[in-house]
């Protein structure tokens, strides 16, 4: 069976796990999905070209890398973070102007100029007066609106309760349903004239004004990585893959770069009889360990290797992307013998390499 084979080293490298967030955790090997992207990517595919992968490698070691978190907090904090005003208010970017900054943890007031550093005075003061303007508002409403709102239900209660009394039909009855639903109108109207004066007045400018917390937060970064990847595809796409070998220009972030030092097309074999032994680590169909065609060392017997659900290719559904899952378990020192059910046999000269697609 024809397959690609690609030998890659890579300096340093993070393979995101996405359920992580604080501590960037980074997988041992990139999964299916990062592997067909760069792949995808490199061939300038805007549609996903069905193709399996095979994955093994080894990295020297691991360490951690800081970095600074930039987060937006979901409301306006007068007293913490940065202060600053987004110049599109429909959309968390780096565009943004910087208003003030907090300096110590808490106990700030950037309404107050409470131990702040002041970027932009006029935007801060634009600040401090659409907060001023809010506490008008609700003294407004306090003093003068709710009571008028409290009025005008008393009346409207008063109003149903005679309507009640009185026989359906007749004049008076429908004189006082009248004059309820010019009260109910009225109070409609009221309602929605505040709630207009308040959206365009505060609302929406206040919007503009965010929090934004920066916080210190670490990568796992695997270093001098070694990655023996094959790909199973149709001819057209592996011819595809071979020709634009050269563009594959990272895996994992976009600056984890590659040094390609391979790239060839070979034949697998699944009738080998030999038991051969993997000199790497490798993502593996955990069926296959289960079914002894697939043997662990004995020394890595006993944990039996690490479970990962991996993705590989995803449908866009109502608007989301929904990931097609693979049980994928990571071993180290394995060996394998009764080739077939998607695992082949790489052999070029001395080196023999376990390939596994499912």
């Amino acid at each position: 069976m024809k397959a690609l084979r690609l030998v890659i080293h890579q300096s340093s490298a993070n393979y995101k796990r996405e359920e992580t967030v604080d501590n960037k955790m980074t997988y041992p090997l990139p999964p299916f999905s990062t592997v067909i992207g760069a792949l995808h990517n490199a061939c300038g595919y805007r549609e996903y070209k069905e193709m399996d992968i095979s994955i093994q490698g080894r990295f020297g070691s691991m360490h951690r890398e800081p970095y600074t978190d930039y987060c937006f907090l979901n409301s306006t904090q007068d007293d913490r973070g940065i202060l600053v005003k987004m110049r599109n208010a429909d959309m968390l970017s780096n565009a943004y102007d910087r208003v003030a900054s907090a300096k110590k943890p808490q106990g700030n007031s950037f309404r107050n100029g409470i131990t702040i550093q002041v970027h932009d005075q006029k935007l801060l003061d634009e600040y401090r007066e659409l907060k001023d303007l809010n506490d008008e508002i609700s003294e407004f409403k306090k003093n003068r609106f709710n009571p008028v709102m409290a009025l005008l239900k008393r009346r409207k209660k008063a109003l149903s309760e005679k309507k009640k009394a009185l026989g359906k039909g007749s004049g008076q009855f429908c004189g006082v349903e009248r004059r309820e639903k010019e009260l109910k109108a009225a109070e409609k109207l009221m309602k929605e004239r505040m709630e207009q004066f308040q959206s365009e007045r505060y609302t929406i400018p206040i919007s503009k004004f965010r929090t934004l917390t920066k916080s210190m937060k670490f990568y796992e970064v695997l270093d001098d990585i070694e990655l023996i990847i094959h790909v199973r595809a149709s001819d057209e796409v592996l011819n595809d893959i071979f020709e634009h070998r050269f563009d594959i220009k990272s895996i994992g972030r976009s600056e984890d770069f590659i040094s390609l030092e391979e790239a060839k097309l070979v034949e697998l074999q699944e009738d080998a009889e030999d038991e051969i032994d993997s000199d790497y680590s490798a993502y593996v169909d955990k069926n296959l360990v289960d079914d002894e065609k697939i043997l662990l060392d004995s020394k890595y017997e006993e944990s039996g290797g690490t479970l990962y659900f991996l993705n590989k290719n995803y449908e866009v559904v109502a608007g989301k992307r929904i990931f097609k899952k693979k049980k994928a378990l990571y071993v180290s020192g394995y060996s394998a013998e009764g080739f077939g059910d998607g695992l082949y046999l790489d052999a070029d000269g001395n080196k023999k390499y376990i390939v596994n697609f499912f």
